[in-house]
């Protein structure tokens, strides 16, 4: 017995993946509220090591924090312009977030008292942050999927956004999610497009038996 999928089905998830953008610029309409409930149900539906499920979601409903959260995010994008040297200018040039004008903002983050869970962390600890990565990701692709334009935002101090989100200690917000609708999705990924960088190739990335072995065409 197959236990694939039908051809069509099998396309649409390639299509997803291929299609899915980190996007920037949103219209201000509204996200269902089922539609949410829909991504982050298929974020909460990520693989996670040990089955610990690290992942916390925040929905920002608050305008004035909404707010406080593009702040932290404009102070860290002048700082990491600042440290990129050279390309100080040609950085802030680029649209790096859509806080203030996406439907909805959510914070992602690790939850407190991971050091409980050994299971699949002994050696790695950061398959926590890998685990969240992933529901990130399932999101990421739903969204896609559901027509939703969708930004994961990583620049912030995490202290900052900790305490202004009243965090306990040891929980770790790890990303700023922008939902919402969009007027046309990127045809490339926009980094690509502004010639910020390019995509390597994967035969560069992939290697056999021993790190810098290629496989042989």
């Amino acid at each position: 017995m197959s236990h694939r999928y039908s051809q069509s089905d099998i396309d649409a998830v390639y299509r997803v993946i291929a299609e899915r953008r980190d996007m920037r610029h949103f219209l201000p309409d509204p996200v269902d509220a089922d539609l949410l409930q829909r991504l982050l149900q298929a974020a909460h539906l990520g693989p996670s090591v040990g089955f610990m499920q690290p992942w916390r979601f925040i929905r920002i409903a608050d305008r004035s924090k909404r707010n406080a959260i593009h702040a932290l995010v404009e102070q860290e994008r002048i700082l990491t312009a600042k440290a990129l040297e050279e390309r100080e200018d040609e950085f802030m040039r680029l649209k790096v977030d859509g806080i203030l004008e996406c439907g909805e903002v959510l914070v992602a983050a690790l939850m407190d008292g991971r050091e409980r869970h050994v299971f699949g962390r002994r050696t790695l600890p950061e398959m926590d942050l890998a685990s969240v990565a992933c529901a990130i990701q399932n999101m990421w692709l739903a969204a896609r999927a559901e027509g939703i334009g969708m930004g994961w935002v990583s620049l912030f101090d995490a202290d900052k956004l900790a305490a202004l989100l009243a965090m306990p200690e040891g929980a770790k917000p790890v990303a700023v999610i922008c939902l919402g609708h969009v007027k046309e999705f990127y045809a490339r990924p926009m980094l690509e497009q502004e010639g910020w960088a390019a995509r390597q190739s994967l035969d560069d990335l992939v290697y056999r038996d021993a790190w810098g072995i290629k496989e042989e065409k």
